[in-house]
C-alpha cells in the first residue's frame, strides 16, 4: 500500500488523480464548451438520465449543492430544451425532471466518450485493479456524503 505519510507518495497519488480526472473530462469538456455548457451541466444531465423523473430536491441532494447553485445551470438546460420540468401527478407542488430526446442524445454522447476511455484503461489495468479503483471511488463518494452532513 502507498505510504501517505510520505510527502512524495502524497504528491504522486494526488498527481495521478489530477491527471486521470483531466483525461476523463477532456473530451466532454470540449463537447460541453461548444454548447456554452460546463461540467455542472453534465452532472445534471447524467443524474436525470440515471434517475428518470428525479425531483429537484432529489437532484440537489445527489449533487450536494444549494438550490441557488443549481438554479442557473438547470434553467439553462431547460431553456436549451435538453430537460423538461413537469408537474408530479401525485404532488402538484413537486417538479420532476426528465431529459428531452435531444437531452438524452447529448447525455449519451458525453457518456459514450467517457465510457470508451474507461473501457480502454480498464482493459489495460485488469479486473482486480478496476475493482480496487471502484472501491476507492465509492469510498471517496461516501466520505463526501459524510462531510456534507457535518
Amino acid at each position: 500500500m502507498i505510504d501517505l505519510k510520505d510527502r512524495e507518495s502524497q504528491q504522486q497519488a494526488m498527481e495521478a488523480f489530477f491527471f486521470g480526472y483531466r483525461a476523463f473530462t477532456a473530451k466532454t469538456d470540449a463537447m460541453l464548451e461548444r454548447r456554452g455548457l460546463s461540467r455542472v451541466h453534465q452532472r445534471i444531465l447524467f443524474f436525470i438520465s440515471r434517475y428518470p423523473n428525479l425531483s429537484v430536491k432529489e437532484l440537489l441532494a445527489l449533487l450536494g449543492v444549494t438550490k441557488q447553485a443549481l438554479s442557473m445551470p438547470l434553467r439553462q438546460i431547460v431553456e436549451m430544451r435538453l430537460v423538461n420540468s413537469v408537474e408530479s401527478q401525485s404532488d402538484k407542488r413537486k417538479r420532476l425532471l426528465e431529459l428531452t430526446d435531444a437531452g438524452a442524445r447529448f447525455e449519451q454522447s458525453l457518456r459514450r466518450e467517457q465510457v470508451k476511455l474507461l473501457e480502454r484503461v480498464f482493459a489495460e489495468a485488469g479486473e482486480a485493479t478496476v475493482e480496487g479503483w471502484l472501491a476507492v471511488n465509492l469510498a471517496l463518494g461516501k466520505t463526501a456524503c459524510l462531510a456534507d452532513k457535518d
